[in-house]
C-alpha cells in the first residue's frame, strides 16, 4: 500500500510497516554425532505475514561444545523455513579438539505466500565415523526480522 501525499495515515497501517522481532532461545541441548539433521528444542519462531512476499533476516547463534573430538568431522547448524532447509549457508564447528565456542550464521529471504511461518534451527555433524557433541540450551538462540509492506 503506497501512502500519497496528503493522505491520512492510520496507526494500523503504520504497525503493518514496521520490522517485527521474534526470538527463539534453545531449551534442551541437542546431541548430535550423525549427519541426520535434528530440531534444537525451543530454537524455533512461528508467526505469521499480512501480505505475500515478506523480507526475513534470520540470525543464529549455536553454543557448540565437542564432547568426542574428530579430525574429519564438523558439527553443522542450519536454517529450516516452513519445512525446507535454506540454502543460504551453515554455521559449521570443526571437531579436531575437545572444546566449545559459539558460532554465528545469518540468512535472508523472502516469504512467498502471506499466513502462518515456522522458522527453526537444527544441528548435525558432517557424515564421517566419531566426533560426537552438543548443541547447548545455554547459548543457542534464534532471532528474526521480519518487514512487510501492506
Amino acid at each position: 500500500m503506497p501512502f500519497l501525499a496528503a493522505m491520512v495515515v492510520t496507526a494500523g497501517q503504520l504497525e503493518r510497516i514496521q520490522p517485527k522481532f521474534y526470538e527463539g532461545a534453545a531449551t534442551v541441548a541437542l546431541a548430535v554425532s550423525t549427519s541426520t539433521y535434528a530440531d534444537i528444542t525451543g530454537a524455533t519462531v512461528t508467526f505469521d505475514t499480512v501480505a505475500a512476499n515478506a523480507k526475513f533476516k534470520a540470525e543464529a547463534v549455536f553454543d557448540a561444545s565437542v564432547t568426542t573430538a574428530n579430525t574429519t568431522n564438523l558439527m553443522v547448524g542450519r536454517l529450516v523455513v516452513d519445512g525446507t532447509p535454506d540454502s543460504g549457508g551453515l554455521a559449521v564447528y570443526g571437531m579436531d579438539t575437545q572444546d566449545r565456542a559459539t558460532v554465528a550464521q545469518q540468512w535472508t529471504g523472502t516469504l512467498a505466500a502471506a499466513g502462518s511461518h515456522t522458522i527453526k534451527l537444527q544441528g548435525a555433524v558432517t557424515p564421517g565415523s566419531g566426533g560426537a557433541g552438543s548443541f547447548l540450551q545455554s547459548d543457542t538462540k534464534l532471532i528474526v526480522t521480519i518487514t512487510e509492506v501492506v
